[in-house]
């Protein structure tokens, strides 16, 4: 993976990259999507016009009149274009520009791409060209785009015509970004209280990659939840077990204790048939546990290195996983997203 660009030393930088630099930055350290938002708007709105424009009216004093164009914005555009790195983008930078974590460094250079994000089509929240432009800022070859299913409305999940829509938008933005870079049609698709999977076979088999995970009902009885989660295993439609436990240990969101399920039996169905067990590296998940993922390693599991991006510079977070793999003794040839794409692509595929 090639390395993000250290504008520290940087002499230049142009407004619309210092500006998505900056919204990056917040999101990797996770500020308030309020504070990010003002930045992302600003580098939409100087795209929509000529950049002699953008120079012109930095000159007549005018910047402030564009929709989207506050006071902290402007200031950075202002130093931008007088050859400055904005005075906000070199403080962000030397803040929390950083190394997420320390370790995984080494592990980290073998993947290959992400198989878990989400975009503003579901509850993501930015569009899908940034969330690929920022992967392949970060040196990813594929990306997997898995907004929701429909079961789970609260975050705004794809009906079966809105994915259909989806996937021409995908065919359109992997057109546009030409050979060297995947944008991979996928699902993060509910696991349904009887294991099944809460979207069509038929779409499910268009889709590239497909990660399953329960949303709900997450304090069911332990052997219901296993039945649930081996029954989802199982089906030759799921790749990825997401997120097992379902905890959160942190963040805004609170605090939720994981779900009881027999993990010996749903790692042993995982091995079977060959799903990878997600390595969910948000930091208010961090799941599976240590302990979970020790056995996971035990049971001759694949796993799924992902972000569970919903923001661009949350892909960034794949760091937190890659440290804890590679603590906890993870092979690198066992986590799929290592793999070249047409290897990956093989194995996802329901057929084979």
């Amino acid at each position: 993976m090639r390395a993000p660009v250290n504008y520290r030393r940087a002499m230049t930088i142009e407004p619309v990259d210092a500006l998505r630099r900056i919204a990056f930055l917040l999101e990797r350290s996770r500020a308030s999507t309020y504070r990010v938002k003002a930045y992302r708007q600003a580098a939409n709105t100087l795209l929509a016009i000529p950049e002699a424009e953008v120079h012109e009216r930095v000159r007549s004093g005018t910047l402030k009149q564009l929709d989207g164009i506050g006071p902290s914005t402007a200031a950075v555009v202002e130093e931008a274009v007088a050859g400055r790195v904005p005075t906000k983008l070199a403080d962000l930078d030397a803040e929390v520009g950083g190394p997420l974590v320390n370790g995984g460094e080494e592990l980290r250079t073998h993947l290959r791409g992400d198989l878990h994000s989400h975009s503003d089509w579901s509850d993501g929240g930015s569009p899908i060209q940034e969330m690929v432009a920022t992967a392949m800022e970060l040196g990813h070859d594929y990306l997997a785009l898995t907004d929701h299913s429909p079961r789970l409305t609260v975050a705004n999940g794809l009906t079966a015509a809105r994915l259909t829509q989806q996937l021409k938008v995908v065919d359109a933005v992997n057109k546009a970004v030409g050979p060297g870079f995947r944008l991979l049609k996928a699902i993060e698709v509910d696991i349904l209280d009887d294991g099944t999977l809460d979207q069509t076979v038929e779409l499910l088999d268009r889709l590239e990659v497909r990660v399953a995970s329960v949303h709900s009902k997450l304090k069911m009885d332990s052997a219901a939840m296993t039945r649930r989660m081996v029954a989802a295993v199982r089906n030759p439609h799921t790749n990825v077990l997401g997120h097992c436990t379902g905890r959160l240990i942190t963040g805004d969101r609170g605090k939720r204790p994981q779900s009881s399920f027999d993990a010996v039996a749903v790692f042993e169905a995982c091995a079977e048939h060959d799903t990878a067990v997600e390595i969910n590296s948000r930091p208010e998940r961090s799941d599976p546990p240590d302990d979970l993922l020790t056995l996971a390693i035990e049971s001759g599991c694949l796993f799924a290195l992902n972000t569970d991006a919903h923001a661009p510079g949350q892909l960034d977070f794949q760091a937190y996983g890659a440290e804890r793999a590679e603590r906890l003794g993870v092979p690198v040839e066992r986590i799929v997203n290592t793999w070249p794409l047409e290897q990956l692509l093989d194995w996802a595929s329901p057929t084979t």
